[in-house]
């Protein structure tokens, strides 16, 4: 295991899996990457990819912070599609969109499953601009062999697919209103992990 994240299920049908977490959310994640979110040092996000490929990292305990996050995705997507809100006022608003390229989702006793494949796409909140984030780590993981030749090929066809789907306003795009006014509700609690939580 890479890294987990407590998550809030919102929908999950047949065709589309929505969840969202919020700060106060527990999650494990790689201690190099951990420490790079702290020292802000992008050489460690390099350390991670390295021990990744080598199969030896340890897992530090973790809280989400600052965002509410809502993640869309149809089960057998190479992509997810993120909705971040920030703190405005006395409530949140949507900052900007973030497709994350990944593993199509695979069910679990606990939860689901995915790989993060590194490269990323941000995008306006009011979907007027877009840019390509960490083309640089995908190359280095390529290079690495942590992303395989038949992954890349995927990410080729999810990038053209997460395109289309934003030129033609589909998926989650084509509701950005109801996703710009969506809120966590004040009467959930941050998601906990079921089995090992990271306090009494």
């Amino acid at each position: 295991m890479w890294s987990e994240a407590a998550l809030r299920v919102i929908a999950d049908t047949d065709t589309t899996l929505v969840t969202a977490c919020c700060p106060g959310a527990e999650a494990l994640w790689p201690s190099p990457y951990d420490r790079a979110r702290s020292v802000g040092e992008p050489s460690v996000r390099t350390e991670a990819f390295e021990a990744m490929a080598a199969g030896e990292w340890e897992l530090a305990s973790a809280v989400w912070q600052e965002t509410v996050q809502m993640l869309w995705k149809p089960p057998a997507a190479w992509f997810s599609v993120n909705a971040f809100y920030v703190p405005d006022g006395d409530g949140y608003r949507l900052r900007n969109w973030y497709v994350n390229f990944e593993h199509p989702t695979r069910r679990m006793t606990s939860g689901f499953d995915t790989f993060d494949l590194a490269v990323d796409l941000v995008i306006d909140s009011n979907l007027s601009a877009l840019r390509w984030k960490d083309e640089d780590e995908y190359a280095h993981v390529r290079r690495l062999g942590v992303v395989s030749d038949t992954e890349h090929q995927a990410v080729e066809l999810a990038r053209t697919q997460v395109l289309a789907m934003l030129e033609d306003r589909a998926g989650p795009f084509a509701g950005t209103d109801q996703w710009a006014t969506w809120r966590w509700d004040a009467s959930w609690p941050p998601p906990r992990f079921p089995l090992h939580p990271l306090a009494p």
